[in-house]
């Protein structure tokens, strides 16, 4: 999958002091054959790449989306309205960097092109994802690693209005003052050389890097672990195929004692050796019944089959792409009655899996959102208290919806019991349900304007004593009547 081998540092101690020559790795993923796998378009993989999609798009799946939360209520209006309507482009930003092992954003404000579409929005905030091949290189601080220029080289080609060819390698070269822009070849339209001032005063780039490592400038794939495992499962089951190909149709066998006697008996064939010679070949169409003499028989040859020879070690190389992928083996379609114990027991491997993933790219989804922030503020003159934010995942529950009622029940029992008995305080039980009951507040709020827990359940205990009392008056009312 790579296409550079890794470079290694040399290291030595000096003086008392660690002094090192150090060299980052910049060897990179194969993107257009990871894509490849991706997609199942690679014929050396055909027949085992049909996993590579299952990985990837299960833990896209599972990570969801985050949601940004803000101090300020302003900050927070605006990360809501530029994240909800780019829900999708944060879906492909997550599977671009697990599949390729990088995705590059560049956030931009851009002028509304279309106003019969856009009559409401004057700007708005772009997510730009680059085809991390683009990036042709990363400049960054010698000490602290940091980004401070990213140089993007891309290749156009068009047709212009004359019919002619036109070709162009484009240059960028992007940091937080300035944006450089150099052409080689045909200068493409709506296309300006030269160099211009960047507003913002920052790098308006970030990077999501997959398994990400100090030691390496860019991220891995999670194709790339399993990529041996495809080529094997493929090249396998060709052979297993290939061989069922070729030993699928029986071969008619004859146990014969006159040979001369069955082809004149049967085909009229009276001189087998001049029938030989002259190239002769004999067609059974039309001859369904044959005659043998004594202690000859017909019967068929036929081969084992050549799948079920391979099926061991296609299994095994199988489990190795689970275990490797860190998939659970369901995800893959095995027979559900077969995999019902697996389910529950590979559902928390998949649970710490995800887990991981997000907190991956934590990092550069705050980045990305302080960065929407601070274009706004400048844009439009606001000012916000923070541009902090804080992730919220949607939680990871294996359990279905019989498991939670279950285990609610249980809780509550145990919470009661604990209770009567004077084993535990009703705040404490309160603040224990709550992890299991989303909609419960805290049970005494600090918020003056939200009713803690205590305050709901008084309100609901008077709102029903008072529906008591309604249809305990109604029904002495009618009994009234009734003896009147």
């Amino acid at each position: 999958m790579r296409s550079l081998l890794f470079s290694s540092g040399s290291y030595r101690i000096t003086g008392g002091f660690f002094a090192a020559a150090y060299r980052l790795d910049s060897s990179r993923v194969d993107y257009a054959k990871a894509r490849a796998l991706y997609e199942n378009t690679d014929d050396a993989y055909k027949l085992g790449a049909g996993f590579a999609k299952p990985v990837i798009n299960t833990t896209v799946a599972f990570m969801g989306v985050p949601r940004f939360r803000s101090e300020d209520p302003e900050a927070q209006a605006v990360l809501d309205e530029v994240f909800g309507a780019n829900v999708s482009r944060m879906q492909q930003i997550h599977r671009n960097a697990l599949r390729d092992g990088d995705a590059f954003v560049w956030v931009t404000r851009q002028e509304a092109e279309d106003k019969a579409l856009y009559p409401e929005a004057q700007a708005r905030i772009v997510l730009t994802l680059i085809p991390p091949e683009q990036v042709a290189q990363i400049i960054r601080d010698p000490v602290t690693r940091t980004p401070r220029e990213y140089v993007l080289r891309s290749e156009h080609e068009w047709t212009d209005l004359d019919g002619r060819y036109r070709r162009a390698i484009i240059t960028q070269r992007i940091s937080a003052e300035r944006r450089l822009v150099q052409v080689e070849g045909d200068v493409p339209p709506d296309i300006q050389p030269g160099e211009e001032r960047n507003p913002w005063g920052f790098l308006p780039i970030v990077h999501f890097k997959n398994e990400g490592d100090e030691t390496q400038e860019f991220g891995r794939s999670d194709i790339e672990p399993i990529e041996p495992f495809l080529k094997a499962y493929h090249d396998v089951l060709m052979h297993a195929i290939q061989g069922s190909k070729m030993h699928s149709t029986p071969r008619l066998k004859l146990q014969l004692k006159d040979v001369a006697g069955f082809l004149a008996n049967n085909f009229g064939i009276t001189n087998p050796a001049e029938f030989a010679s002259k190239g002769g070949t004999i067609n059974l169409d039309g001859h369904e019944l044959l005659i043998f003499q004594d202690g000859e028989d017909a019967g068929f040859i036929e081969v084992r089959s050549a799948i079920g020879d391979a099926k061991d070690l296609l299994q095994l190389l199988f489990y190795c792409i689970v275990d490797t992928s860190e998939i659970p083996e369901f995800v893959f379609g095995v027979h559900t009655p077969s995999s019902l114990s697996s389910v529950k027991e590979q559902m928390p491997i998949l649970v710490r899996r995800i887990a991981r993933k997000r907190e991956y790219f934590t990092e550069a989804w705050q980045r990305l959102a302080r960065i929407v922030l601070a274009m706004t503020a400048q844009a439009e003159g606001r000012q916000f208290s923070t541009y902090a934010t804080t992730l919220e995942w949607d939680e990871i529950d294996p359990r279905d919806a019989k498991d939670v009622a279950e285990t609610l029940e249980r809780i509550t029992n145990a919470l009661n019991t604990a209770l009567q008995g004077g084993f535990i305080s009703l705040d404490a039980a309160a603040q224990f349900l709550a992890q299991y009951i989303t909609t419960m507040n805290d049970y005494i709020s600090d918020d003056p304007e939200v009713p803690g827990e205590r305050e709901r359940i008084l309100r609901t205990r008077l709102l029903l004593a008072r529906l008591e009392e309604g249809q305990l008056l109604e029904s002495e009312a009618k009994a009234l009547q009734k003896g009147a």
